[in-house]
């Protein structure tokens, strides 16, 4: 994603979130020869990235999109993000220096690109400094990426180029429990798992830890010892599933 600053900066920031592109439908194609009339009207595919050249090659009819914009995340994953600086002018440019920062609600988070942050650079007419970042969220709620960049234009004047990226770190799961009283030291206790993402996924383990004064029985397995699950439990968006435990 770039945002363009109606201010004239003589270099150019660009940031992009890193996460899997999708696919884009491309409605029908035409195929047909290069030679042939309607190779013409084909070419009204370009401003969707695909020539009526190439039309002839394509399989039947999606394409991989990169994103264009930060979208969602969820909590505990980890947020990648390409950021370059770009010289669009064709003089160096002095004293560049790069800076990014994450900030929720609670905190921020210096996510500096190496060396970049820590001393000025030169950067040659037509010239790149980029580099990924990279952050496991570990809180819900607003999020914003802050890149900062400091140079110095020929005439030794000190400017600065800012941009914020705004997005959104949602819960993946929702837990709720329920306790049953049985004997005078034991207690059992139900935990419903659900999926409240859009996308379906794994749950790998699960797990209830103890304490000095309670230990935990996990009665999530056959007589035989295996798992009443899968190996990997696949959980569909909005479904559930249960895990039951014996608390002494």
């Amino acid at each position: 994603m770039e945002m363009v600053d109606p201010d004239a900066h003589l270099v150019a920031l660009k940031v992009m979130r890193l996460m899997r592109p999708t696919l884009v439908g491309l409605g029908p194609v035409v195929t047909c020869e290069p030679t042939d009339l309607v190779q013409r009207f084909t070419n009204v595919q370009e401003s969707d990235g695909v020539t009526g050249v190439c039309a002839e090659t394509l399989a039947a009819g999606q394409v991989l999109l990169l994103p264009q914009s930060f979208g969602s995340i969820y909590l505990g994953e980890t947020f990648a993000s390409y950021i370059c600086v770009h010289n669009t002018t064709a003089n160096p440019v002095e004293c560049v220096t790069v800076k990014a920062d994450l900030q929720s609600n609670t905190t921020r988070i210096n996510l500096s690109m190496h060396e970049h942050a820590k001393s000025p650079v030169l950067l040659p007419p037509g010239g790149t400094i980029d580099d990924v970042i990279r952050y496991e969220v570990k809180e819900i709620g607003t999020h914003i990426l802050v890149c900062e960049v400091n140079y110095s234009t020929p005439a030794g004047y000190a400017q600065s180029l800012r941009k914020f990226f705004k997005f959104q770190v949602l819960k993946p799961l929702d837990v709720k429990t329920k306790f049953y009283n049985a004997e005078i030291d034991e207690i059992y206790l139900e935990a419903q798992i659900q999926n409240v993402t859009t996308s379906p996924f794994c749950l790998e383990k699960v797990e209830l830890d103890g304490s000095e004064d309670y230990s935990v029985t996990p009665l999530n397995t056959l007589p035989n010892g295996e798992s009443v699950f899968t190996v990997k439990h696949m959980l569909q968006p909005n479904n559930s599933c249960q895990f039951l435990y014996c608390i002494k």
